[in-house]
């Protein structure tokens, strides 16, 4: 069975430095769990309007989207604290939201967030939405498919009932029962690893897929999965969200970085954004919105094009 490569430890503190102020709304929180109240809304102090337009980078908007004056963004708004719908039911919050708000600030755009199931964003960028947003981390293969820009990095950790009652090892994976989102890396690097575990004459791992991360929590709690397996920020804060119901285990690994989706074919829109990106990162703004979820050390010191894996 192989074993996920560990993170450094200093960038494992990084990550796991991403505890997480902000709350979900009914939608998005655990269900079962006594540690967290339904009426709970987003507590995140960065007030994207503070943000001003930059007229140079603006400047770099292919004609159709500065007359449009809104920057339409995919997110799939079930991932908190990344993406989340906040406690009023219909309005999208999270790190994410913030930052690309931020970049269409810089832009002096509007913007509009769709929420979409997560592996449907990729494939309608440049059609449906002008960029995509959802704590996406960038692999060769999607950037085969569109272009992205780093802004900030995450590992992956797993997460288990309180006092780990199913006595899972994150080090052998064969036959346990883990839940992750749909279409994550995470589901990703289990579908690897239950390969490898068949192909060593073990038991294969039992992946059970969800399309929130929140039936993902609900369901370790209840019982239903021996460990659940997410981005590290997502699973920190899983358990700051169940009271202490959920707990970590092992190490964080895998650290890469999350980009901001832009169609391949249209070099202007990319270059504005990771113009914008940039100004954000350069001037403090990017990690401002971090500290407002818990931390700014994830933010990236360059907003680089398809950094390779």
């Amino acid at each position: 069975m192989r074993r996920l490569p560990a993170l450094t430890a200093a960038t494992a503190l990084t990550a796991a430095a991403l505890v997480l102020t902000a709350c979900t709304d009914a939608s998005q929180q655990p269900t079962g769990s006594d540690g967290a109240s339904d009426e709970a809304s987003a507590e995140a102090s960065f007030d994207p309007s503070a943000v001003e337009a930059d007229e140079e980078i603006a400047a770099l908007l292919p004609q159709e989207i500065a007359d449009k004056g809104t920057l339409t963004v995919g997110s799939n708004t079930e991932y908190a604290p990344a993406e989340f719908i906040d406690a009023d039911g219909k309005t999208p919050v999270g790190f994410d939201i913030d930052t690309v708000t931020a970049v269409a600030a810089v832009l002096g755009l509007d913007v509009e967030i769709e929420s979409a199931a997560f592996d449907g964003i990729i494939p309608a960028i440049g059609s449906k939405y002008d960029v995509g947003i959802s704590a996406f981390t960038i692999t060769d293969e999607r950037t085969a498919e569109a272009n992205m820009i780093s802004y900030a990095v995450a590992g992956s950790q797993f997460g288990v009932a309180a006092g780990n009652p199913e006595d899972f090892d994150p080090e052998n994976l064969c036959g346990a029962t883990i839940g992750v989102q749909t279409s994550t890396i995470q589901d990703e690097e289990l579908t690897e690893a239950t390969a490898a575990c068949e192909d060593d004459g073990e038991k294969p791992i039992d992946v059970v897929r969800y399309e929130s991360q929140a039936d993902v929590t609900t369901n370790l709690v209840g019982g239903k999965l021996q460990a659940m397996y997410a981005d590290s920020p997502i699973t920190a804060y899983a358990v700051e969200q169940t009271g202490g119901e959920v707990e970590t285990i092992g190490d964080i690994v895998d650290a890469a970085p999350y980009g901001i989706v832009v169609a391949q074919d249209d070099e202007a829109l990319t270059e504005a954004v990771q113009a914008a990106v940039q100004k954000l990162i350069d001037d403090g703004t990017l990690a401002d919105i971090f500290a407002a979820w818990g931390s700014a050390d994830p933010v990236v010191d360059e907003a680089e094009l398809n950094p390779a894996e």
